[in-house]
């Protein structure tokens, strides 16, 4: 978290004044909290084999892939309808920096493949999921809008594995988990329709076995990464009941055995907001031939696992965008220049500084537990999920707007990453479940229906056993704290309080940060700062406040210059202000 980045000339003219952005940075380089997370997570071997990888992307996403996505961002993708021919060879058109991008991502390191088999990055086995959310952390602080088709091809490939037939399996998974651009297939999900959205029950979308063959008719309204090789999709055999009960889950070549272009036909192109990078677009389903997969009866369950392992991916997504508005603020605060004094400097540009740097932080501490937790199968993980999906994208907006008005007028021009930063961390508040359905989810299922918030308790308070270097006071205040958000969680859902689903979410979100961040701050070699960062939540998240009153303790400005300085800090430095 450095504030050295950027220059400060001696003498200053014309354009010298204005600050840089963060271009050229190494994102692993300069992530200390990174490094530490991932030793905390990942075996010693495994880490030390990845960390050359980490290495190389982390000069990648600051350096050449911060360069392509900027052009990308410029150069949407382009709907052909047909070819020269005038055949119905509907094609999307990318820009070479795209290409580019896809080569990176799904040639060089094979993020879509890296947890489903060996060989990926010299590994012999799969890389455990932490390890994968740690590459897409340092690759979305380049480029977010490709994520998706990663992410989509990731979750395409888990649902084939799992629950498709062996001959599916073996006509789909050689193609789906290569790393040849000329030969691999991609993969996607398509699942919102006109009449269904959060709705799944109203899908239209009809399928009907004719000679043996499941051919689907209907319409998808919002498809990322339209133009898959392979699109799994729910939709309602014929005679099927109504509602979620009567829904199948079934994978839809873009071309048929034969190598003919499947019976669907993209309608057009999304003009979106954001992630201009990547084509969404409407598909029309004429009769395209489609391969069942799972149960009959059992699509919705099915698909649900995309769903969630897509919401995770979105709160990694949302925790490196913070991370890169922090350091797009970071630079403009330090290498501007007013009133004779650098804007870092400033108090109130420091306090600023804060609020972009504390729920970065939040949020990859819960995302990295997030995606330990699905390495173990562990039951917290169906909690941590929607928490982190809900709270780190909403987190992102308030970041992402934060880190504009740090850089002044100039965040506002195209010419520089913050306009795309804002509207790209919109998206994260509608896909895969809007903030009211994670919520939801959160509250009258994981946590009335499921009771997984009780295995979140006992590891947290299991952390905080473990992090004895602590004072016993800010430990038995994070404890309690934690407990208070788990009793307010359970009466909103015993008495089924909708309204307040929101507030109870973020503040077992927040909670559960805390509580992480201090046991990382306490681990031993690790930098101390973030049992700081526990503080701030503590302080400012998970306790009453009178908003009349004058806000900042006397602990606050020393830790405060200790968070935004560059120097590591130990746990005897950090523990009088703990303590304070």
């Amino acid at each position: 978290m450095p504030l050295d980045h950027g220059t400060t000339a001696s003498v200053r003219t014309g354009s010298d004044w204005i600050a840089p952005d963060c271009a050229g940075w190494d994102f692993w380089a300069i992530d200390r909290g990174l490094h530490d997370r991932l030793a905390l997570y990942l075996p010693r071997d495994v880490l030390d084999r990845l960390t050359p990888h980490y290495q190389r992307l982390g000069a990648l996403a600051g350096g050449r892939l911060d360069e392509l996505a900027r052009i990308a961002d410029r150069h949407e993708p382009v709907l052909h309808a047909r070819d020269k021919f005038g055949r119905d060879e509907d094609w999307i058109e990318y820009h070479p920096a795209y290409r580019e991008m896809e080569q990176i991502a799904f040639g060089d390191f094979a993020f879509h493949a890296m947890s489903h088999r060996g060989g990926v990055l010299g590994m012999d086995r799969p890389l455990p999921p932490v390890a994968k959310y740690a590459f897409q952390y340092l690759f979305v602080q380049g480029e977010f809008g490709l994520m998706c088709p990663i992410s989509v091809t990731d979750t395409s490939i888990h649902l084939v594995r799992k629950f498709g037939s062996n001959a599916l399996q073996d006509y789909l998974l050689p193609k789906m988990l290569s790393n040849d651009l000329s030969t691999m297939w991609k993969g996607t999900q398509f699942m919102t329709e006109k009449a269904g959205g959060s709705d799944v029950g109203a899908i239209e979308t009809v399928a009907r076995e004719q000679d043996g063959v499941w051919r689907l008719y209907g319409e998808k309204w919002f498809c990322s990464h339209t133009d898959a090789d392979v699109a799994l999709m729910l939709a309602r055999p014929e005679g099927a009941p109504p509602g979620t009960r009567g829904l199948a889950l079934f994978a839809m070549p873009r071309r048929t055995r034969d190598g003919r272009r499947n019976a669907y036909r993209i309608a057009r192109l999304k003009d979106k907001l954001g992630t201009k990078s990547m084509a969404s677009g409407e598909i029309r389903l004429e009769g395209a031939e489609a391969h069942l997969v799972g149960k009959i009866d059992g699509g919705l369950k099915q698909m649900m696992e995309q769903v969630n392992l897509s919401r995770l991916s979105h709160g990694v997504r949302a925790a490196a965008m913070m991370r890169r508005c922090f350091n797009e603020a970071v630079a403009a605060a330090r290498g501007r220049t007013a009133f004779g004094q650098q804007v870092a400097d400033f108090p109130l540009m420091r306090r600023q500084l804060m609020k972009l740097l504390v729920p970065a932080e939040q949020a990859l501490s819960v995302a990295l537990c997030t995606a330990d937790a699905l390495g173990r199968g562990a039951p917290e993980l169906r909690v941590l999920t929607g928490l982190l999906k809900l709270r780190a994208c909403r987190d992102n907006i308030a970041a992402a707007t934060g880190a504009m008005e740090a850089r002044g007028g100039n965040g506002y021009i195209e010419d520089w990453v913050n306009p795309r930063l804002i509207r790209d961390a919109q998206v994260g508040l509608l896909w895969e479940g809007t903030s009211n359905i994670n919520a939801l989810d959160v509250i009258t299922r994981a946590v009335r229906k499921e009771q997984a918030h009780l295995a979140l308790q006992s590891l947290l308070h299991g952390r905080l056993a473990e992090a004895t270097a602590l004072p016993a006071p800010f430990r038995n205040a994070l404890g309690s704290a934690l407990d208070r958000a788990v009793a307010l969680a359970e009466r909103v859902a015993a008495a089924g309080q909708e309204t307040l689903a929101r507030q109870a979410a973020t503040a077992l979100y927040d909670a559960t940060s805390a509580v992480l961040l201090a046991w990382e701050g306490a681990q031993p070699q690790a930098d101390a700062r973030r049992a700081l960062l526990s503080r701030f939540v503590l302080a400012h998240k998970l306790s009453p406040a009178d908003p009349l009153a004058p806000e900042e303790a006397d602990w606050e400005t020393p830790a405060t210059n200790a968070l935004l300085g560059d120097k590591a800090l130990t746990l005897a430095e950090v523990t009088p202000l703990l303590a304070a």
